[in-house]
């Protein structure tokens, strides 16, 4: 059995992520604030990374609760990760899951890992500062990932 869902109230000004089930986006998570709480359960966000087409100014897009999560908690990274772990990668303007591929690996005075990301096929090498330990946002409480 389920346990039951913790319900998060948001409001105007939280800080969100925002987790796009978009072909594409699938595994992404986009730093937003809440601008307007509307009916039905949608909220108006204004997007931190994100610009509109014009580059102008933000993307404001209203979307549903399911698709926000509170930020993830802050967390020191280890001093290495894993092979296999789930991670974050900051990528394309947001967080993006994927796996530890690699031992930690010097290069021009920085470490970095490979991260395989089974949404796209691919593996690509990071600096350690751009990887976070991923949590999963599951009944309203944050499950860390080891």
């Amino acid at each position: 059995m389920r346990p039951p869902m913790k319900r998060v109230n948001y409001k105007i000004g939280d800080k969100v992520e925002v987790c796009s089930r978009e072909e594409g986006f699938i595994g992404s998570y986009f730093k937003a604030t809440i601008v307007s709480c509307l009916q039905n359960e949608k909220f108006m966000i204004r997007y931190e990374n994100l610009l509109l087409d014009d580059e102008s100014g933000p993307l404001i897009e209203t979307i549903s609760r399911r698709e926000l999560r509170p930020l993830p908690p802050r967390v020191r990274n280890p001093p290495e990760f894993h092979f296999n772990q789930k991670v974050d990668v900051f990528d394309n303007d947001g967080w993006w899951l994927g796996e530890i591929t690699s031992e930690k690996t010097l290069s021009e005075n920085y470490y970095y890992y490979n991260v395989y990301f089974n949404t796209t096929d691919q593996t690509i090498y990071y600096p350690c500062d751009r990887i976070r330990i991923h949590h999963e946002w599951i009944y309203g409480d944050w499950i860390l990932e080891r």
